[in-house]
Order: C-alpha cells, then sequence, then structure tokens
C-alpha cells in the first residue's frame, strides 16, 4: 500500500510539473504579445492615416474577410457594415500607454456613418481575459447597447436590448461568482424573455450585431485576481519542491457543482470570444491583405468584362466585314 500511494504522489507531482510548464509557455507567449502591442502600434497609427485617404476600405476588408469571420455576417449585417462602417481599430488598452497590465485585454472599436439602422455613431466593446477559482479562463466583456432607429430595423429583433437590461440589473444585485448559476425558476421575468428569444433563434441566425451583447465567463475582476495570485503561489510552493497532499485535491475537486445548469443559457452570441478574436488577430492586423485582395478581385472582374467586350467586337467586325468574290 504504501509503495502505491508514493507511486500516486510521484505521478501527482509530474502531472503538476507538466501544468506548471505549460503555463511557462503561455506566460512567454503573453509577454511576447505585450512587445508586440508596443512595437507595432506606431506602425498601425501610421496605417490609420493612410487609409484615412481610401474610401470605403473596411467595408472592402470585410467584404474579403476570412470564412471563420465571415460565418457570423448575414447579408442585411453586410449591408449595414458595406454602406456605413468607416473605422475599425483594436486597442490593448491596458499596455498602449506604457502600462504593465494584461495585454490579452483588449477593445474593438467600429465607427459609422449615418444609416438607417441606428443612431450610434461608434460601437466599442471591451474586452477582458479572466481566470476563475476553479480553473476556467477565458474572456469577458459587456453588452453595449445599440441604439436602434426603430423597432424593425433592429436586426437582433430584440435579443440585444434584453441582454443589456439582464446585464444591468445582474450588475446591481453584484451576481458575479463564476461558481454561482442561476436556476431557471429564479429568473426574472427580463431573463424569462430573453430565454424564450434565445431559444426562438437558431443559432445560424443571430445576427453579427448580437456580438455586442456577448458576455462570457461570470468572472469579477476581483475573483480572476485572487485566482491569479493563487495559481502563483501554488507553482511556486511546487517548484520548491512542496507536493500538495493528495487529500486535499480530492476535496476541490469534489466541490459542489451543479451541472445541470448551463452557465451561457442566457448567451445571445454563445462565439462572442471567437469573433473577437478573429477579428483582433486576423482581420485586423492583416487588413491591407484583405483590401488589396478586393482590388485584385474587381480587376480580374474588369478584366473578364473587357475581353467579353473584345471578343464581341471582333464578332461584329467580321460579320460586318464585305464577302470578297472567292469567297
Amino acid at each position: 500500500m504504501a509503495d502505491e500511494v508514493d507511486m500516486a504522489d510521484v505521478a501527482l507531482a509530474t502531472y503538476e510539473e507538466l501544468m506548471d510548464l505549460e503555463r511557462d509557455f503561455e506566460d512567454t507567449e503573453t509577454e511576447i504579445l505585450r512587445q508586440q502591442v508596443i512595437l507595432t502600434k506606431p506602425l498601425y497609427e501610421k496605417r490609420e492615416k493612410l487609409i484615412a485617404k481610401i474610401p470605403n476600405f473596411w467595408a472592402l476588408v470585410f467584404e474579403q474577410a476570412p470564412a471563420d469571420l465571415d460565418q457570423f455576417i448575414h447579408p442585411t449585417d453586410s449591408a449595414v457594415l458595406l454602406s456605413s462602417l468607416t473605422s475599425l481599430s483594436v486597442s490593448h488598452f491596458d499596455i498602449e500607454n506604457g502600462g504593465k497590465g494584461e495585454p490579452r485585454n483588449f477593445s474593438i472599436k467600429m465607427e459609422f456613418s449615418e444609416n438607417e439602422w441606428f443612431e450610434n455613431k461608434v460601437l466599442e466593446k471591451k474586452f477582458w481575459h479572466r481566470e476563475s477559482k476553479d480553473g476556467d479562463a477565458g474572456l469577458v466583456s459587456e453588452p453595449v447597447p445599440i441604439k436602434w432607429k426603430s423597432a424593425d430595423k433592429d436586426l437582433t429583433q430584440g435579443m440585444l436590448d434584453l441582454a443589456v437590461k439582464v446585464w444591468e440589473n445582474d450588475k446591481k444585485q453584484g451576481q458575479s461568482d463564476s461558481t454561482k448559476v442561476k436556476k431557471e425558476k429564479d429568473y426574472t421575468p427580463d431573463e424569462k424573455a430573453l430565454k424564450e428569444k434565445v431559444n426562438a433563434t437558431s443559432r445560424g441566425a443571430v445576427s453579427f450585431f448580437a456580438w455586442f451583447g456577448f458576455r462570457g465567463l461570470n468572472i469579477s475582476e476581483e475573483e480572476s485576481r485572487l485566482a491569479v495570485e493563487k495559481e502563483k503561489k501554488e507553482r511556486a510552493d511546487r517548484a520548491a519542491g512542496k507536493v500538495p497532499d493528495l487529500q486535499e485535491v480530492d476535496d476541490e475537486e469534489d466541490e459542489d457543482e451543479d451541472e445541470d445548469e448551463d452557465p451561457f443559457e442566457l448567451e445571445i452570441f454563445r462565439e462572442g470570444d471567437e469573433l473577437a478574436i478573429e477579428i483582433s488577430e486576423d482581420l485586423w492586423p492583416n487588413a491591407i491583405k484583405y483590401f488589396t485582395q478586393a482590388q485584385e478581385v474587381d480587376i480580374s472582374d474588369m478584366d473578364f468584362e473587357d475581353i467579353d467586350e473584345d471578343e464581341e467586337m471582333d464578332e461584329d467586325d467580321e460579320e460586318e466585314k464585305p464577302k470578297t468574290n472567292g469567297s
């Protein structure tokens, strides 16, 4: 029996060492991101000045959006983006001004000209990378309201307005514990109405603009700070040769969890973090590439049209040529 316990201790220690090494890789990648943001900031500022001189730059970029992003844009969404999107920018707001904050926190700002759908000139959505006390990690955001010009212009069919109301109520109630999931029997009228709308709308039919209602994991800034501190302390203890007691580990894993409740049941855009990453890590840095592709498509289409016209003219010339006696 003693040998079995020793082997379990060794297995646990080895597993924890591997996990710590994985976190070391993550920390290095985060530091690389920090340096990348600092070094590329002046380049993006220069790019912004140049593309400001190009009409419909961002509309054309979205037109050439990669499939992983384009899947979230429906024809009605595309009509808004192509006709009124004037600017897009990504900001790592915690570090761009010399701060030592989290480089994985960022915002996406979209600017619009006058349009028939909403009154907002600017829509900006912020994302925070946070970790929960039970080990989950991901992007957390807050719903951004859109002032629709009328109910029939609301591309989210009322879901975004309800998501904002639910979030505002949760904020007042201080509900920011990732381990607590509200049961359906305790839903407010707004939450019940939101659930009905979410259930009545297929995920493939959700508007791109519902993305502004994405919330993500229910993790407060304080919970994340404490979780990170605890994780760092545990790594330091293991580095010093301290192996956690097996019974304590088992007790942590056996904590009560309500697995029947879906923490994302009221989420109106479940893939909101995926879309945010696609924009910030692909569309934004590769905007010039996508714009160039759009120009190549236009030129290619024009060339085919010119060829068709030339061929038609040649055929007309042949028909108009007078026949010779030898023909």
